[in-house]
């Protein structure tokens, strides 16, 4: 993993050769200045070249979001993903990891070699201690959409990087012009673009006529094996059962390659306990047990967007140089997207929706990462008040690392598999056993508190240690 990854300018020192002047004696006492003039000199480079800290810490609040909403999620549901419209801490934090892109065939690779192995079902981690997977049901898509969004927008940026100009007058609306082929080069066709794609998005969801369709339900319950049927017969809408999002990915991809525990399973349709799990109502209907791809085709393509977004926050950080603009052009753009998406969602034009992945999910949280971002930006490298969030920058600086091994429970499940007698005697088990639930008396405070001390707290002095070591 490389040290100083994304827009972030390198932490090295610049070398010594490009800016000494030597120290020269004169006899009229000028020896001094020359000297005071060098160092002058060296510190305005290494000023240039410090390293923007908020992107670190941005990485890692994003890593650790994952982590807290996918261990803390099942024990706390209203801060998981919502069952359908609507977004919570857990829709919040998806797109955030698009916010910087490069290296792109090598990446986007590692992406999908990574999504298949950990959200393909070969990894049963962290509880369960086996591995391996059924290629007839293993599913394609739990990566996809971040390595889509990597690969397209990192050609757009590396085919595209002639005509941009390299400097960026002052003003409201150059840094659009600037890179105007990042936005409005679908609309010309001379490059694969991100708002073209999202056209092609709002096109198929609203147009396609979706047929019924069937599914057999596999669980250990008293609906294993059964087959249901779903009722469509009608042109794509935006409900759980027939929009269009679900048709194409279970024309392309099929049904058996699909994620199998949707969370709209804790939709009101289908339990009294929602947005909380529980049992299934008497009248339920059949959509409630199927599978949907929340990171299909279709989703994916949308996501796109989000990818432009923070291409672009990351041009305004390389084209304008002083606080006042950068922090100008992210809040301004941030609160236009957050205001849109709000407006959107509650005049019920376009809800908010992460399963779908609908324009209004991209904006309200484009708009947020770019509030967020600004945030950090002003506290840390504007004010100086970089102790506070060091974990979070240690975090970020090896976010892949810590994404595999604790957002995954790679390592939990390492652990998991030293147990005396029965796995649920492990050191994992025995911690949030003893050390947490009985101590609160609460399965889900206990629940929360392990995630946050036992894994949030031991990620962020884990990665200390690799930063002190110069593993990244």
């Amino acid at each position: 993993m490389e040290k100083g990854q994304d827009i972030a300018a390198s932490d090295e020192r610049p070398e010594q050769h490009a800016i000494d002047v030597g120290h020269v004696e004169h006899g009229d006492g000028k020896g001094q200045d020359t000297e005071n003039e060098r160092v002058t000199v060296a510190e305005e480079v290494q000023k240039k070249c410090r390293r923007v800290a908020a992107l670190d810490d941005f990485r890692g609040l994003t890593i650790v979001l994952m982590i807290l909403v996918d261990d803390g999620g099942g024990a706390y549901e209203r801060i998981d993903h919502s069952p359908w419209n609507g977004c919570t801490l857990a829709d919040f934090r998806v797109p955030n990891i698009s916010a910087a892109v490069k290296k792109i065939t090598l990446r986007t690779l590692k992406m999908l070699f990574w999504g298949v192995l950990l959200q393909g079902g070969y990894s049963h981690a962290p509880d369960g201690l086996s591995y391996g997977m059924d290629m007839k049901k293993i599913r394609w898509c739990g990566i996809l959409q971040k390595a889509l969004v990597y690969f397209v927008v990192a050609l757009i940026e590396a085919f595209t990087i002639k005509v941009r100009p390299t400097m960026v007058r002052s003003g409201p609306c150059t840094i659009f012009d600037a890179c105007r082929w990042q936005w409005l080069g679908g609309f010309i066709g001379h490059r694969l673009c991100h708002i073209l794609d999202h056209n092609i998005y709002i096109v198929t969801t609203f147009s396609l006529y979706v047929l019924d369709w069937s599914f057999v339900y596999h669980n250990d319950d008293v609906n294993d094996g059964k087959q249901f049927t779903v009722q469509c017969g009608v042109g794509a809408s935006l409900d759980q059962a027939c929009n269009a999002v679900g048709y194409v990915d279970r024309k392309v991809w099929g049904i058996n390659h699909l994620y199998t525990q949707p969370v709209w399973i804790r939709s009101k349709d289908c339990t009294f306990s929602s947005p909380n799990m529980g049992p299934l109502r008497a009248d339920a209907p059949a959509w409630c047990l199927a599978p949907f791809e929340p990171e299909g085709l279709l989703s994916s393509i949308s996501s796109i967007l989000s990818g432009t977004i923070g291409i672009h926050y990351g041009h305004v950080l390389i084209h304008f140089k002083t606080h006042k603009e950068r922090l100008k052009h992210w809040l301004v753009m941030g609160f236009s997207l957050l205001a849109l998406g709000i407006l959107l969602h509650f005049t019920k034009a376009l809800p908010i929706n992460k399963q779908l992945y609908s324009f209004s999910y991209v904006c309200f949280t484009g708009g947020g990462a770019g509030i967020v971002l600004s945030a950090f930006y002003l506290q840390i490298d504007v004010w100086g008040l970089r102790t506070p969030f060091l974990f979070l920058e240690w975090i970020g600086m090896n976010a892949m690392l810590v994404f595999v091994l604790g957002a995954q429970g790679i390592l939990a499940a390492f652990v998991n598999g030293w147990y005396y007698e029965s796995p649920e005697n492990s050191l994992v088990h025995c911690i949030v056993k003893h050390a947490f639930v009985n101590v609160w008396h609460s399965q889900r405070l206990g629940t929360l508190l392990y995630v946050i001390f036992c894994e949030i707290v031991f990620w962020g002095v884990a990665a200390s240690v690799l930063h002190k070591l110069g593993i990244y």
